[in-house]
């Protein structure tokens, strides 16, 4: 799942480990989240939704496989 985390993360001038200590994840996590390599939960997905004051699919896109 694609996602704008660190663009929006950048744009406040946070460093991970700030943005991590706000959202009570680590470091790595916020990093794996950013990459793409692990998709958040639902509740950690509204987490980050709050903190930046927008709708989760303004921060994560959703991308469709085509169905058969």
């Amino acid at each position: 799942m694609k996602n704008r985390v660190e663009e929006l993360r950048k744009g406040r001038g946070l460093r991970q480990e700030e943005f991590a200590r706000a959202i009570r994840v680590s470091r790595q996590t916020v990093s794996s989240i950013e990459t793409g390599r692990y998709s958040p939960s639902l509740d950690l997905a509204f987490t980050i939704s709050d903190f930046f004051g927008l709708p989760i699919e303004e921060i994560f896109i959703h991308e469709r496989k085509d169905m058969p």
